[in-house]
């Protein structure tokens, strides 16, 4: 796109903004907020919900903004939610003290204010001016220099116009309900020997950005890793720093003895793997940069020249003069070899660590990314095990296959992995057929936007963003069906899913307790009870229970298109002081499929450009179109070259655009980064 085309997308009149509706307000101390209590400060709506991991990035992309502005910007965090647990209050009351959220929060439950706004993604960015106009519409993640570029724009106009007015905002924080866990995510055993005397487990205290070892009984805390300061930092068990760890893998003894350490923990905010020796509680960061993968331009770069010039690469096998620019996009997202420096690679929010026995390698659910890492201690080699990075449920080929925040690990007696794909609501499975070979097959779910309580065949049975994993001793797995506050378990030799227990409180991780069957007793379940701030044990039940409560779909508001043609176009403008980094051609690009896939007859596939005809089938009355549009950005003027060694940023956002045939209109228009 060039620079005009990025002044052609600007809109030449002002919008006011909607009024702010929902059903109650968090973190104003019971202050129900309108517009007009806003008015004279600058307002960032950021239209999120708690399931999200690409929300839960901003989330952290904009504190710095916050701090920084905090007496002239408000931020509102409006939670409109996909799934239907989502929609309780007392879950988003916890989810705003669990991700440490220290702005207004409005409870959108009907989607009103979403509509309002024409939000059509999580997450969606909304600036309001200081008189109440809407001057920005983002879609997705790394927004935030663009933001603050913004902010100082309209910080000066209005204090020139004395429009602007300086002083605290409405947030008032919420009393804690933790206590000597806080919202505990995952937690391994550590076996006689390797840890304190006897068993004990290793959990991550997640919301303390720690990580304790807890006696049998599950509530004494005998040791403690990390200062507990959220943060990155190496070093003693009392000095180090982690932020929101989750996923923990014990290493084999005689890795650990190669490797200089017990513990890989997938340290999520941080984007890092950290390894921790437990007899000294030293930590030290084994993988990772600390650059949100989605946003590192260099390292997309670098993986760019890899899949242009390596062996067997896309070029490789080019004819002379064939242009590379769409096959070099699909080699990047599929490239598998990141390197043996696993310090220079970026990681994005890793939820789960697990050692396969059958691969020698820790497993890594890269939920950031949608995909599955492989990361072997040793040689430090860091590669892509499947997954494409697009979002949502295709089975397969490792490399073609598709998944949507996967979260949860586990390996079974044969070295498959079960892998808890928490936005698709789905129990997935890796298997290794044969040497080099990796294949991937859904147990349960459906697709991105089909969630649901029912048990039954694994064909109609559906879960609601799992989160955690186990395989039971009779060779069945157990998942912790978080959203819906219970245990199930799936059948594989009759591929039948049940319910084990239910009631819980957003269950987080789920352990088989097999500590008991060496004097006469039964194994049992530790599952970690997040949102209660503590682990429990439960037994595994003879009969379990079968539950229906039904199946459901993501409720969103349907665009009315027309069958034919469909000009689509993602508005795009670079924040001051950036560029479009087009010194390797259009830096744009656009990857468009849809469910069913007849409802495209044209259009779909991946090539640059930020516009397309795609072309609908009369024959299909409603679908969804899936929509990925990336850019890429440099610092610099426009007009001007880039310097050297200037700092680059890559936009990207993901749509699922529920569409319906009627009389509607022959264009669709999206924001990734549209300015009004």
């Amino acid at each position: 796109m060039t620079e005009a085309a990025e002044a052609a997308i600007r809109s030449n009149y002002r919008v006011r903004a909607s009024e702010l509706i929902g059903r109650n307000w968090l973190n104003t101390g019971g202050k129900q907020l309108g517009l007009e209590d806003l008015r004279g400060k600058i307002v960032l709506l950021d239209f999120w919900t708690f399931c999200c991991i690409n929300c839960l990035h901003v989330l952290d992309e904009l504190r710095p903004l916050e701090e920084k502005y905090k007496d002239v910007l408000v931020t509102v965090g409006v939670h409109s939610p996909k799934f239907e647990h989502e929609a309780d209050p007392v879950a988003l009351a916890a989810a705003v003290e669990r991700y440490e959220i220290h702005h207004p929060v409005l409870d959108d439950p009907e989607l009103d204010t979403w509509q309002a706004y024409t939000a059509r993604a999580w997450p969606t960015l909304v600036v309001i001016d200081p008189e109440g106009y809407i001057v920005a519409h983002l879609s997705g993640e790394g927004h935030a220099g663009g933001i603050g570029s913004l902010v100082e724009e309209l910080i000066a106009e209005h204090e020139a116009k004395g429009t602007l007015h300086r002083g605290d905002g409405p947030y008032v924080p919420a009393e804690s309900t933790a206590g000597d866990l806080r919202f505990p995510g995952k937690v391994i055993t550590l076996p006689d020997g390797v840890g304190s005397a006897g068993e004990t487990f290793l959990v991550a205290d997640t919301g303390h950005h720690r990580i304790v070892e807890l006696a049998p009984d599950l509530a004494t805390v005998l040791n403690t890793f990390g200062s507990g300061r959220k943060g990155w930092q190496d070093g003693a068990a009392d000095e180090s720093g982690f932020n929101e760890p989750q996923g923990l893998a014990l290493l084999p003894e005689d890795v650990r003895a190669k490797a200089g350490y017990d513990v890989v923990i997938a340290d999520s905010v941080n984007h890092r793997l950290r390894g921790l020796t437990l007899a000294t509680g030293a930590v030290v960061t084994v993988a990772g940069n600390g650059v949100q993968r989605l946003l590192d331009a260099e390292n997309q770069r670098a993986a760019a020249a890899l899949a242009e010039a390596g062996p067997g690469s896309v070029a490789d096998e080019a004819g002379a003069g064939e242009d590379l620019g769409e096959e070099l996009a699909e080699a990047l997202a599929t490239a598998s070899h990141l390197g043996n420096e696993p310090l220079k690679v970026s990681l994005s929010s890793p939820w789960d660590v697990l050692w396969s026995s059958a691969l020698g390698k820790v497993v890594v659910a890269m939920a950031g990314v949608h995909q599955i890492f492989s990361f072997d201690p040793v040689s430090g080699e860091l590669a892509v095990l499947a997954g494409t990075g697009l979002e949502g449920l295709q089975d397969g080929e490792a490399n073609a296959s598709w998944f949507a925040q996967s979260s949860g690990l586990a390996e079974d007696a044969n070295g498959s992995i079960w892998i808890a794909d928490s936005e698709t609501s789905a129990l997935r499975v890796l298997s290794f057929p044969e040497a080099g070979h990796v294949q991937v097959t859904t147990a349960i779910g459906a697709g991105l936007f089909d969630f649901g309580f029912r048990d039954g065949d694994a064909a109609q049975a559906r879960l609601q963003h799992p989160l955690g994993v186990t395989v039971l001793p009779d060779g069945s797995v157990a998942v912790a069906d978080t959203y819906n506050g219970a245990v199930r378990r799936y059948d594989p030799a009759t591929r039948t899913v049940s319910t084990l227990t239910r009631g819980l409180s957003e269950p987080s991780d789920v352990l088989v307790d097999a500590s008991g069957v060496a004097g006469g007793g039964e194994p049992l379940l530790i599952v970690v009870e997040a949102n209660k701030h503590q682990l429990v044990r439960i037994p595994i039940p003879k009969d379990a229970l079968t539950v229906d409560e039904g199946a459901s779909q993501t409720q969103r508001p349907k665009t009315e298109v027309s069958a034919g043609p469909l000009a689509l176009t993602v508005r795009f403008a670079a924040p001051k002081g950036q560029k479009l980094d087009d010194r390797w051609g259009d830096p744009t690009q656009l990857k468009i499929s849809a469910s069913p896939e007849n409802l495209l007859v044209s259009g779909g596939g991946t090539s640059v450009g930020l516009v397309r005809e795609l072309v609908l089938s009369p024959d299909v009355p409603e679908g969804v179109l899936h929509i990925t549009a990336r850019a890429a950005a440099c610092d610099g003027e426009p007009g001007g070259e880039i310097p050297d060694h200037a700092a680059c940023h890559l936009y990207q956002q993901d749509w699922g655009i529920p569409v319906v045939l009627g009389s509607g209109s022959g264009e669709l228009t999206l924001d990734l980064r549209g300015l009004d």
